[in-house]
C-alpha cells in the first residue's frame, strides 16, 4: 500500500464502481467515498474498508474537495465512479516517492463508448491531472467541468499507466448527459456574466465538429466517433441557447441555482 488516498464521489454507478474499488484496494488502505445520493439504496456495492461519507449536492468541484478534507493521507488520487486504473497505473504508483508535495501527476485515459474504446478525436487524447498533495492543489468550487487550482510554483509530470474511463454506454445516453452538462454549463456561464453571440451560438459548434471530427480524426472510431461528435456539436449549440435564453428572460443580477446531479 502507498501513503495516498483515493477519492472517489458517485451516485448510482454499482457496475463499474465495482470494479474500480476492487483496484483501488491493490493501491492504498484509504478509499474514501463521497456519496451524493445513492436513489437506490446500492449500500452493499462498496467494498469493505472504504469510508463512506452521504453528502448533499454542492456541484462537482465542492464535493470533491469533500473528499480532500475526508481523505487519511495528504496525497489524494481522485477517481470517478466509472474509471478504473490499470495495472500499469497502480505500478506507477507504487513506484513514486511522494517527496515534494509542489508535483502533480497527469494521468492518461482511455475511454469507451459502450463497448468500444475510442483511439481518435477528442476522446482518444484526453489526460487529466488527478494525482495531488491537497495541501498545494484543490478543486476550484464549481458544479460543472471541475478544475483544479494550481499555484505556479506546482509542476506536472506524466505518470505511466491509464484510467479507463467507461463513459455511456450508448448514444442515448450520451445525449442526456450532454443534455444535463449543457443546462449546468449554461447556468455556470449565466451566473459569471459569459455571453452567448453569433461566434458562440453559430461558429463555435461547427469548429467544434470539425476539430474532433476531422482535425483530430474522429471519423477513424466509425460510427461511434461520427455519434461522440454529433452529440458534441449538439450540446455545444443548446448551451449557449440556453445561456441566450437566460439572458433574454430574466435580469442580470439573478444568480440561477440548481440541485440536481447526473451519474457518474
Amino acid at each position: 500500500m502507498v501513503a495516498v488516498s483515493i477519492v472517489i464521489i458517485t451516485r448510482d454507478q454499482s457496475e463499474i464502481l465495482i470494479e474500480c474499488l476492487d483496484k483501488a484496494k491493490l493501491i492504498t488502505d484509504d478509499i474514501v467515498i463521497i456519496d451524493n445520493g445513492n436513489v437506490n439504496n446500492q449500500d452493499n456495492v462498496y467494498a469493505e474498508g472504504c469510508r463512506v461519507f452521504k453528502k448533499s449536492w454542492d456541484g462537482y468541484g465542492a464535493n470533491k474537495n469533500k473528499g480532500l478534507l475526508a481523505a487519511k493521507y495528504d496525497w489524494v488520487l481522485s477517481i470517478d465512479a466509472d474509471e478504473v486504473p490499470d495495472d500499469e497505473l497502480i505500478t506507477a504508483l507504487h513506484q513514486l516517492d511522494y517527496i515534494n508535495p509542489e508535483v502533480a501527476y497527469d494521468v492518461k485515459f482511455r475511454t469507451y463508448f459502450g463497448g468500444k474504446m475510442i483511439r481518435f478525436g477528442s476522446w482518444g487524447k484526453d489526460h487529466h491531472i488527478r494525482l495531488f498533495n491537497r495541501n498545494i492543489v484543490r478543486w476550484l468550487d464549481t458544479t460543472v467541468h471541475e478544475t483544479l487550482v494550481l499555484p505556479p510554483n506546482v509542476q506536472v509530470e506524466k505518470v505511466n499507466g491509464y484510467l479507463h474511463h467507461y463513459s455511456v454506454k450508448d448514444a442515448v445516453e450520451y445525449d442526456i448527459k450532454n443534455g444535463l452538462y449543457a443546462k449546468l454549463s449554461a447556468i455556470k456561464y449565466f451566473n459569471s456574466g459569459k455571453k452567448a453571440g453569433f461566434v458562440k451560438l453559430y461558429i463555435s459548434p461547427v469548429f467544434g465538429f470539425l476539430k474532433n471530427y476531422i482535425f483530430h480524426m474522429g471519423f477513424l472510431d466509425g460510427r461511434e466517433g461520427w455519434q461522440i461528435a454529433k452529440i458534441t456539436l449538439k450540446n455545444t449549440r443548446r448551451k449557449y441557447y440556453l445561456l441566450n435564453q437566460m439572458q433574454s428572460l430574466k435580469p442580470k443580477k439573478h444568480l440561477y441555482k440548481d440541485s440536481f446531479a447526473i451519474e457518474y
